[in-house]
């Protein structure tokens, strides 16, 4: 299953897509999949995981054809 980073958390992964295990099925695994992975994730003030192109829930179930990605926190002006 492919996860899109975008932003810093595309420099902390050193890629812009990864796949992730078939066993990870909710966001919330997703999230801690991530934190042992890519510890430097945790350092992030807020982290965002869309399925399908909308902010998901932890409890949110990923389905093998979802399109996954990580958002991290945005600044601008």
């Amino acid at each position: 299953m492919g996860l899109l980073f975008f932003g810093v958390a595309k420099d902390i992964a050193g890629a812009a897509k990864i796949d992730f295990p078939e066993t990870v099925t909710r966001v919330a695994e997703l999230k801690q999949w991530l934190y042992e992975r890519y510890p430097a994730i945790q350092q992030l003030n807020s982290l965002m995981i869309a399925v399908n192109r909308e902010y998901a829930a932890d409890e949110q179930i990923i389905h093998l054809e979802d399109e996954v990605a990580v958002i991290p926190p945005v600044s601008g002006g």
